[in-house]
């Protein structure tokens, strides 16, 4: 696979993401109203809480498009990679939100937890069942998207977040309106918290990692190098360094010892070591500089 059918499969992809989260967009705004006023209306921490994320799952989904509209723009002279990265900075700007909105969450219940408030459990049983149709429908549009981009798994997350609130919300309606147990409510909020905290933890660590240029999870150096030097004509492999522009676009830049041999024939080398990097690695963006050590000025020979 040539890093150009990459970057076009990465378009396509940014293509049909886009238009999923445009639906998903839509679909969150609409029942983002509806749970707002019944949270309101009902007194309900757990479903004002519910309410509350779904704004930020709005405004995560309206950053996520914002970001893959911009990835899109092509390279310049002083942007050589493009805008790749604006999709990783709105996942850890999405992460960043989460961990505040669960903070939030846990202040409120804490508030709740000294003077529990009368809730209202049939009007808050409706409008978290209208939430819950309106999460899973969401999620169910950027379900196959999530795992080809990290963006969009920050954005997926914020709505798994939502539909487990969702879940949640029933859950203390139901114990409320069967026990009168008001207390339901904000154990159920700080439920809710830990699991959006979880999620957004994660997605931080992996967008801080990309923005570190750190070795992708599934790439180990070491083996890269093994596999490398089984390719006849490479003797060493070294100065390594792997990091990923963007989700499912990975580069690798290093040294490659080779025998002493004429350019045609180095050339070769060079593609057998880009095929095996992209087929067994999925690295596709090289950057490799060829050296032997039988220069007869003593110098490394680089070869292209």
């Amino acid at each position: 696979m040539t890093e150009k059918m990459v970057h076009s499969e990465a378009e396509q992809t940014s293509l049909i993401a886009g238009r999923r989260l445009k639906m998903a967009l839509g679909i969150i705004v609409v029942f983002m109203i509806v749970e707002v006023a019944g949270g309101v209306l009902s007194n309900s921490l757990a479903l004002i809480g519910d309410a509350g994320h779904m704004l930020t799952d709005a405004l995560a989904l309206g950053l996520s498009l914002f970001a893959i509209n911009l990835a899109g723009r092509p390279a310049n002279q002083t942007k050589t990679y493009g805008y790749h990265r604006a999709e990783i900075m709105a996942a850890l700007a999405n992460g960043t939100v989460l961990i505040l909105v669960s903070i939030y969450i846990f202040y409120q219940a804490y508030q709740r937890f000294m003077e529990t408030p009368a809730v209202k459990p049939p009007l808050m049983l409706a409008v978290a069942g209208i939430g819950l149709v309106a999460n899973l429908a969401a999620m169910s549009l950027l379900r196959k998207s999530r795992s080809r981009s990290l963006n969009i798994k920050a954005a997926f997350w914020h709505i798994v977040g939502d539909t487990v609130s969702s879940v949640g919300v029933i859950a203390a309606g139901l114990i409320i309106l069967f026990t009168g147990w008001y207390l339901a409510d904000p154990i159920i909020a700080v439920i809710i918290g830990f699991i959006i905290l979880w999620g957004a933890v994660r997605i931080v660590r992996e967008s801080a990692d990309i923005l570190l240029e750190a070795v992708p999870e599934h790439i180990r150096i070491e083996k890269v190098e093994a596999a490398v030097k089984g390719i006849p004509g490479v003797e060493d492999m070294h100065d390594v360094h792997i990091w990923t522009i963007t989700s499912g676009i990975y580069a690798l830049s290093a040294h490659l010892s080779i025998e002493d041999q004429m350019v045609s024939q180095s050339t070769e080398i060079l593609s057998k070591v880009n095929r095996l990097l992209a087929d067994d690695f999925a690295i596709t963006h090289t950057t490799l500089q060829m050296e032997c050590k039988s220069c007869p000025t003593g110098l490394v020979c680089n070869l292209p």
